[in-house]
């Protein structure tokens, strides 16, 4: 079988790596298809640590239940999945039960992957195959008892997971139907945007309508209009995606990463799918509740703040420099139920996402070590109750507990 030494290009839509094995042209083709399907399962994100060879283990994920690590999916034998079948794959991915018959924790969101097709999960495997195997052992399960023990697994799935490929709607358009796939299936949107119930499962009526992660508020992300993306335009939700900016924000936490590893390496195609499937679903109450007064004592001691510390940069009526700054007034992620993302930025500051795209990373500077819990929770209820705004006040021990 004849050597093929190939380079794949992110250029215009296609992939770029420097890859050499011996493959039949039609597995190249295979193999091709299938890193593209790990840029859409944003499988680098949690599976690379920062400074780690590709795919060899990822940082800790915080639960509510303990700590998980990323496990190794290198095709090294000794430490990653190179003892592992096709099947095996598929069966993880489509089941949650990984080598072995072990029971995999949805961490790993097989509730998700569930609904990939076949050779999407075929096409993954075989790329997975021509990684470069790297020995890095990973004690993945580090949750305390009785948490720890897998078979538990067996219940939880038994209450909460429902296996099956994705359906398309018949009624809805391709462009509308990719779009759910991606969110739905591998982009495993759900896991990260969905509240969770006690068991930790996806609360499938409430899907992308918000969840705390790992100390972070991913929002909602339905087109409610008031805390989703509604008010954005399907062009907006693309630049976000592709850029990690736009008029309404700039992404920062676990979103500035999966930017970077997967929103703004897909093709515009599917990204533009992506945001014409958001802007169709529907999610939480878009009614406003009453806004703190503004003759509130903490909303006076934050407007304060806010005109020394903020105002330079965001602007004495809170609209921003676009790209550069994000928009307070009238933004939805400054108005979610939680404010713990806001509470993250304002103690420990952030840096923007750097892709092809946006190059240019604006940074907010931590503050943590200048305010008060108080001072904090005061600026944070005046921006989120000014130029229109209006959300829950934000409580010194709130701070406090985060910082």
């Amino acid at each position: 079988m004849k050597k093929i030494v190939f380079t794949l290009s992110l250029a215009a839509g296609a992939l770029s790596a420097g890859l050499a094995f011996s493959q039949a042209p039609d597995d190249a083709s295979k193999i091709i298809r299938g890193r593209y399907q790990a840029i859409l399962a944003d499988c680098a994100a949690c599976h690379t640590a920062p400074g780690a060879k590709p795919l060899s283990g990822g940082l800790p994920l915080e639960t509510p239940f303990g700590q998980l690590i990323p496990p190794n999916i290198t095709p090294d034998k000794a430490t990653g999945i190179g003892n592992w079948t096709e099947e095996d794959f598929h069966r993880a991915l489509k089941a949650g039960i990984g080598h072995d018959g072990k029971r995999l924790y949805p961490a790993m969101p097989y509730p998700a992957y569930t609904k990939m097709k076949d050779e999407d999960i075929s096409s993954l495997w075989s790329y997975l195959r021509t990684v470069e195997p790297v020995f890095n052992p990973v004690d993945a399960n580090q949750l305390p008892f009785p948490f720890n023990i897998r078979l538990s697994m067996l219940g939880w799935n038994m209450i909460n997971f429902e296996g099956g490929a994705f359906k398309p709607d018949p009624s809805k358009s391709p462009e509308w139907n990719r779009g759910a796939y991606i969110v739905q299936g591998p982009g495993h949107c759900v896991t990260c945007h969905s509240p969770k119930t006690f068991l930790g499962a996806d609360k499938t009526t409430e899907a992308l309508q918000g969840a705390s992660l790992q100390g972070w508020y991913a929002p909602n992300i339905t087109g409610n209009p008031y805390i989703g993306i509604g008010s954005w335009s399907e062009d907006e939700i693309v630049q976000y995606l592709k850029s990690g900016a736009n008029g309404h924000t700039i992404a920062s936490g676990p979103m500035a990463e999966a930017i970077q590893a997967s929103t703004s390496l897909m093709t515009d195609a599917d990204v533009k799918a992506i945001a014409t499937y958001l802007k169709s679903t529907e999610g939480g109450s878009a009614d406003k509740p009453q806004p703190v007064a503004a003759s509130d004592p903490h909303m006076t001691a934050g407007a304060a703040i806010y005109h020394d510390t903020c105002s330079a940069c965001h602007g004495g009526g809170g609209k921003g420099a676009r790209q550069l700054f994000p928009a307070l007034a009238g933004s939805a992620i400054v108005q979610q139920p939680s404010a713990e993302t806001l509470v993250r930025l304002v103690l420990n500051g952030s840096q923007g996402v750097h892709t092809p795209e946006a190059k240019t990373q604006p940074s907010m500077p931590s503050l943590g070590w200048r305010l008060s819990d108080q001072q904090v929770a005061d600026v944070l209820t005046y921006i989120r109750n000014s130029w229109g705004n209006a959300a829950p006040a934000v409580q010194a021990s709130d701070i406090a507990s985060r910082r």
